[in-house]
């Protein structure tokens, strides 16, 4: 199956970030050269984010993967049941959620984490959440990945693909009625283009003009189904064109690109309460989670060249160059990581299963009698087992 990263090319894009016009060739907008080369790497024109920036992109990437890795293995030892990582898609998911405000919510997909911890979700209710023990903030109500946290603005994920679109459509909507300057970003992969749900997102979006970004990780694989399988478009930015949204296209392993697009775009939709589409062409390094098995369904020689682009690798040859980042501190960053990762899955996995109690919270402001009839009935049946069973 032909892949998007065959048919096509890179294109340098524009110094300044445009919409994708209907019908022209697709060409990304991009920041970093694929490797070293001019400006160091960088391409002419282009101004960079402050070095503080430079570095808290870096380093929030870095830990996406330390997590990532040590996630998978911990899934393959069998300590927790799922685990979908962003590997090799980091620039994407980082770049942009530096780029939003605090007030902002956030939609996500499956590869989002990272922004709920760029937001401030603590790396304990992370690994609370994975592990469903009885100091996840969801109490074990959902498959791992899934997190969700009010006081960071993170939305829990429904596995259903694309039908937090128009949950994000709704939150946009809802602030543009309380006269706020918040937006909505709702995310999704190329897959979700596919599905009906996105198609009623974008028409209510863009009728509506509801303040909400759009945001697609085009990893080019929907599970096993590559883009060319999905769609005859040239690219998903075109997909915003039959809605009158302007659609953007970003190099998204490129991180610098991806956060000055997507700071961009946030710009403008506050500026004009109009919605807006961005397409960032990435590549699914890994499986689709770690229930699948890419190399049944994939030519793994493109993912091999796929990996030269790692944005972690892209990004770092400059970091170097401006005397922000050496080898001594890549060592000790990553140690650093290890340790805290340690601590917290030995706290987590010593942490006792939510009381069965649990079960009655959430429903009603107040439990109603006919749940608190059943909480009794639960109660009285259990009370010979351990506390730590409850």
């Amino acid at each position: 199956m032909g892949m998007v990263s065959e048919a096509t090319p890179l294109g340098l894009g524009d110094v300044t970030p445009r919409p994708v016009v209907a019908g022209a060739s697709p060409s990304l907008y991009r920041v970093l050269a694929d490797g070293p080369g001019e400006s160091g790497g960088v391409l002419p024109g282009h101004v960079l984010p402050s070095d503080e920036t430079l570095l808290r992109l870096y380093r929030a990437m870095a830990l996406v993967r330390a997590i990532d890795e040590r996630m998978i293995t911990l899934q393959r030892q069998g300590r927790i049941s799922f685990y979908g990582a962003a590997t090799g898609q980091e620039a994407a998911v980082i770049g942009s959620g530096l780029a939003l405000d605090d007030t902002d919510w956030v939609v996500p997909a499956l590869r989002e984490g990272g922004i709920a911890l760029l937001r401030g979700l603590s790396l304990s209710d992370y690994v609370n959440q994975l592990f469903g023990n009885g100091s996840d903030i969801e109490k074990g109500r959902q498959m791992p990945c899934h997190y969700g946290h009010k006081g960071v603005r993170y939305v829990t994920l429904s596995s259903c693909i694309a039908n937090q679109l128009f949950h994000a459509v709704g939150i946009a909507l809802a602030a543009r009625l309380r006269g706020e300057k918040t937006i909505a970003v709702g995310y999704m992969g190329d897959g979700a283009t596919s599905e009906g749900d996105f198609h009623v997102a974008m028409e209510f979006a863009a009728r509506l003009r509801a303040p909400v970004l759009l945001f697609c990780q085009n990893n080019q694989w929907a599970i096993s189904t590559g883009v060319r399988g999905q769609t005859l478009a040239a690219t998903m930015a075109q997909k915003a064109h039959g809605y009158g949204m302007d659609g953007y296209r970003v190099d998204g392993n490129d991180v610098l690109a991806v956060h000055a697009l997507t700071t961009h775009v946030v710009s403008e939709i506050r500026r004009t309460g109009r919605p807006a589409f961005i397409e960032a062409l990435t590549y699914r390094i890994g499986a689709h989670s770690t229930s699948d098995d890419p190399t049944r369904y994939r030519d793994e020689s493109i993912t091999e060249r796929w990996r030269e682009r790692d944005p972690l690798r892209r990004l770092r040859p400059l970091l170097d160059a401006r005397g922000l980042w050496d080898d001594a501190r890549e060592v000790a960053f990553v140690s650093d990581v290890a340790e805290r990762l340690k601590a917290e899955v030995q706290r987590a996995e010593a942490d006792a299963p939510p009381t069965l109690d649990s079960l009655f919270d959430d429903v009603y402001a107040s439990v109603p009698s006919h749940l608190a009839a059943q909480r009794d009935l639960l109660r009285a049946t259990t009370a010979h087992l351990s506390p730590s069973s409850h």
